[in-house]
């Protein structure tokens, strides 16, 4: 047996499901932010988007 294959631990097996928790609290963070800086552009300047004239 080669040295190489004795000094590599286990594969951790992690549940696909737990990416997809991951992704949906990053994409709920996200969209959560977005949120709150619209309502607080819209508070302030009451208005979202402006176009310089």
């Amino acid at each position: 047996m080669s040295p190489a294959l004795q000094s590599r631990g286990r594969k951790i097996s992690v549940p696909d499901n737990l990416y997809t928790v991951i992704l949906a609290m990053a994409f709920c963070a996200v969209l959560a932010t977005a949120g709150y800086v619209a309502y607080a552009c819209y508070s302030q300047y009451e208005t979202l988007f402006t176009i310089p004239q």
